[in-house]
């Protein structure tokens, strides 16, 4: 399990957090996180865990929801090789955090945000808004006239 929380730690970057507040490992009460190699892993790396309440999924109800989109996306093809299915995996995942806008965040994608780029979409997108209002003003009064 650490090993996986590694790779999760260094994809994200919070291995190299230089805040404050280290992340902190929000986990449902599995066999495999309330373990002491589990625990101590995180102790290493100076790690809070919480666990959300005992047949309470809406604690972690993002992730949930989630494994639910994955899943009914993965489930619409047949796959006959294992590299068929991790291929459609990593591109399911791509399309998720660098593609596809999510309403919950100000129509941004989930990268545009962890990055820091999403005040200055949700600028540049105001700025053309009012251009695109203000030329429809104009040539509205010039049809008017």
């Amino acid at each position: 399990m650490t090993d996986t929380l590694d790779l999760a730690l260094q994809a994200s970057g919070c291995d190299r957090a230089t805040v404050l507040h280290k992340p902190r490992l929000l986990s449902d009460n599995g066999s495999s996180y309330i373990s002491s190699e589990l625990a101590d892993g995180l102790k290493d790396r100076q790690m809070d865990h919480v666990r959300g309440a005992p047949y309470h999924p809406q604690t972690q109800g993002k992730i949930e929801r989630w494994h639910q989109t994955l899943k009914n996306r993965i489930l619409l093809e047949n796959y006959y090789l294992p590299g068929d299915l991790r291929h459609q995996i990593d591109a399911f995942v791509d399309h998720y955090n660098h593609r596809r806008y999510h309403e919950s965040l100000q129509n941004l994608t989930p990268a545009d945000v962890y990055f820091g780029r999403g005040q200055t979409i949700l600028k540049q997108r105001e700025r053309i808004k009012r251009k695109t209002i203000e030329t429809r003003r104009l040539l509205h009064r010039k049809s008017a006239a």
